[in-house]
Parts: C-alpha cells; structure tokens; sequence
C-alpha cells in the first residue's frame, strides 16, 4: 500500500506542477500533507517537517545569500569588463563569436541565476549575431548548454536540491564532480569552436570594417547576409555583394543598439543586460570585489568553512564594503528579494515532501520495490544507471520533481546494493546540459525570446548537442571514478 501511494503521490506532484496547476512550493507542501493524512499518519506530520526544515536550513541559507552576493557583483560591475573583453575578442569571426558566447554564458552562469545569465549573455551577443548573419539558434544553443553545466553550482539549483533530498552537505557533492563538470565546460568549448566554423564556412570571414560598414546617412548595415536571412535563424543567402566605392554592403537590418562598434556595450531594446551607466556601479571598488569572488569561491573549494558561512560572510562584506550606506543595502537587499524569497521558499517546503516521503517510509517501500525490479547485474551500476536515466527525466519534468520525487528512490536502490548516496547524487548532476532546453524551465523562454528564436527551431538544434554534453560529463566522471 505505501509503494502505491508513494508512487501516487509523486505522479500527483509531477502533474500538477507539469500542468501549471499548482506551484512548485504549494505542491511540495499541500500534496505530502494529503498523503501523509491518507496513510493514516496525519498526526506526525509536524514532526515529519519539523526534522525537514532543521535538516535543510543550512541549505537554504547558502541559496539566500549566494543569491545575493552575486546579485551585488554584477549590480557593481564586477562582470562588465568580462563582458567588453569578449566583445573585442570576437570582432567579426564567427568561431571567436561562438566561443566568446559559451565563455561568457559560463562566466556569468556564476550568479546561479538562468534567466540573469541569459538576458546578459544576448543582449552583448545578439548584436554580433544580427551583423554578421549568424544563425541564432547557435547563440541560444550555446548559451543553454554552458549554462546547464554551470547550473550544477550549489548555488544554482540541482545540487542543492540533491542535497536537500538526500541529506547531504552540498560541498560533499559538488567539489569532486570539478573535473568532470570542467571537462564538460571544456567540451562545450569545443563544441562552440565547431559550430563557429561551420558559421564562417556558411558567411565567410569578415573584417570589423566590412561587417559596419556605413551608409552615408550613417546607418550601419548589414554585411554579409544580405536579403532573405531568417529572422528567428539567420539563415540566409550569406553572399556580401560589392557596392559602388568599393564598399560592401547589405540590405539586413541594422543591429539593435545602435551603430557602435562591437566592443561597446550593446543591447536588445528593453534589456539591458549591462548597462554602462547604471547608479549601482562601483569602478573604484572593482579589484576588492574581484579578490573577495576569487578568495570566496578559493575556500569554498577548499572546505575552509561550510559553504554557508561562506557566503554568509561574503554577502555581508560586499553590501558592506560596496554601499556602505543603510539605505542603499536595504535597496540591493530589496532588489534581489524576489529570487531569494521564490529559492529559499522552495526549499523548506521541500522539507514537507522529502520528510513526508521519508518518514511514512514510502521512499523505503518503492526503493524495495524498485530493487526488486532491477537486474541484479545493473544493482552495482545504480549511480551510471541514476546517470543516464537523469537526461531524459530532468528533460521531461523539472528539477522538483526529478530531484524530489524520483532521486530518493534511486539512492535507496542503491544503497541496497552498497552503493553511496553521495555517488547517486553526483550522478544526478549530469542531465544539467540538456535540462536547461527543457520546456519546462522558465528561462529558457527568456532566451529564445530575446534572441528571437523560435522554441521548436531551439529544441532541434539543442537537444542533441546537449544531451552529448550530458554524457561526455558522465563518462568523464566514470573514468576519474567519482561515480
């Protein structure tokens, strides 16, 4: 009875949140407490959260103020000249454009925030992009692939929610998965090497002064992907035609931004992802804030204190050093409390479910259940079987549901063929790469709107470069032997 009702109540969870019915955080708190009453345990219910929540604290205090100390950093500029570095390298070649997306997606992707990463990310890019005729589903799919390795951070969601499910510090998972996620991040690189080539192969090689050509009006045309280039691909003709002068010249649109060179800091009208001129900005504290990121993420790796502490402490300096002023802390606290209010809220209501889910014993009765009904050959290989099984369902349902409905059974299955919980969880983390192209992820409509890309032409290009990043990741961890 329990096995049924734990599946039920998964299958509940996953529908309604995959439906849009309910929200995340009124799902993992109202249907465990249903349940929970339904198996005839609705007086221990108290009890069940009240572990939870002690449980998962430290978690949600490092989600909180990770959230806001990254907020800060991009708020004072800390990634601006990150941003115009990689302008002025990618010029007019269409491989260092390509690259220069990936490395700046996985720069910024430091904040654990998507959708931030995303609107930075195209609003400097999308402009190149447009000039030279390049196809956009190449921006979108670069940029969701670095981010979804970069999203396996503790701070940026899937670990945390590992860890939260299965009782484990965050730092335990994350920091040995380093060289496979670098590994990932490097083959994405050379993914985006690849894709610029066959870009410059298609448009050819252009100088900075052939792609801004101007007319004398002073409109910047486009050049090099002149009549018939599709609006949400770029695809087009891809042949410069020769103008009276000497001059190259285009009847493309001009790009959105003005008539700059590429080394400014352009943007999409209506998001600016950098703006230059911003009252938040903070040049002369650059250099502090760039040495308290390096040393924060320096002892994070190296375990000085719990990942919490850390950037309890960093939070705390940065709004201190940065706007020494209470109001102006308050304004920053303010302006960064919708996603730490939305990161922390799902966290302990997850401390419902996980401790429903638990404390019924429903997660013990499935994962019997399940290790029964895998090959007793496939019980020793349970983190490569969680490994390959988390690309399709960290595709097909969100992150909630993966990690809180379906995780704990498999590291159950495991256990009972001695493998760790931790190898499970490190495992989980490889389906990231696709996962960020799933439908269900919210900033991805971030990203294929500003880049005026249509979803399906995003998903077809996507998915299968994704989803290969996915299992480079998983078999760079089998061979290090982290899982």
């Amino acid at each position: 009875m329990l096995t049924v009702l734990g599946f039920a109540m998964i299958a509940t969870f996953l529908v309604l949140i995959m439906l849009k019915k309910m929200s995340p955080i009124a799902a993992l708190v109202l249907i465990p407490a249903l349940f929970c009453v339904a198996v005839g345990q609705g007086a221990q219910l108290g009890d069940y959260v009240i572990d939870g929540v002690s449980k998962l604290a430290p978690t949600a205090a490092m989600l909180m103020f990770a959230i806001v100390y990254f907020g800060v950093m991009i708020d004072v500029g800390l990634f601006d000249p990150i941003v115009r570095a990689i302008l002025r390298f990618c010029k007019a070649d269409p491989v260092r454009v390509v690259v220069g997306t990936a490395v700046l997606a996985a720069i910024v992707s430091l904040d654990g925030d998507g959708s931030t990463t995303f609107m930075i990310t195209v609003s400097a890019m999308y402009p190149l992009y447009k000039r030279l005729g390049m196809s956009l589903v190449v921006l979108t799919g670069v940029a969701a692939t670095a981010n979804g390795v970069m999203n396996t951070l503790p701070w940026g969601g899937p670990t945390a929610r590992a860890a939260t499910a299965l009782k484990l510090d965050a730092g335990d998972i994350f920091v040995p998965m380093i060289p496979a996620l670098a590994v990932g991040l490097v083959f994405v690189i050379a993914l985006a090497y690849v894709l610029g080539r066959r870009e410059r192969k298609r448009i050819g090689y252009l100088t900075l002064d052939q792609a801004l050509a101007t007319e004398t009006d002073g409109e910047t045309v486009l050049v090099g992907a002149g009549g018939g280039a599709d609006e949400a691909t770029g695809r087009g003709a891809g042949r410069p035609a020769k103008r009276a002068g000497g001059a190259a010249g285009g009847s493309g649109p001009a790009a959105p931004g003005g008539s700059g060179a590429p080394d400014q800091d352009p943007a999409v009208p209506g998001f600016q992802g950098l703006d230059p001129h911003r009252a938040t900005l903070r040049p002369r504290l650059y250099w502090f804030n760039a040495a308290l990121t390096v040393a924060l993420l320096t002892a994070m790796i190296l375990e000085l204190l719990p990942i919490p502490v850390l950037f309890l402490l960093g939070a705390a300096l940065a709004l201190t050093v940065n706007y020494p002023r209470p109001a102006e802390q308050k304004e920053r606290l303010a302006a960064h409390a919708e996603n730490v209010l939305n990161v922390a809220g799902m966290v302990f209501a997850a401390a419902v479910f996980t401790g429903v889910l638990t404390g019924t014993g429903m997660v013990k009765h499935m994962a019997d259940w399940l290790v029964g009904a895998i090959p007793d050959a496939m019980g020793p290989h349970m983190a490569l079987v969680t490994g390959l099984l988390s690309l399709p369902l960290t595709y097909f349902m969100s992150n909630d549901g993966f990690y809180f409905g379906v995780l704990p059974v498999l590291a159950e299955a495991g256990a009972a063929h001695g493998v760790s919980p931790l190898e499970i969880a490190r495992a989980s983390l490889v389906g990231q790469a696709l996962h960020m192209s799933s439908p269900l992820v919210p900033a991805v409509y971030v990203l294929v709107g500003m880049a005026k890309v249509e979803f399906g032409d995003h998903t077809r290009f996507t998915v299968k470069w994704a989803a290969l990043t996915s299992l480079v990741v998983l078999a760079a961890a089998i061979l290090f032997g982290i899982v």
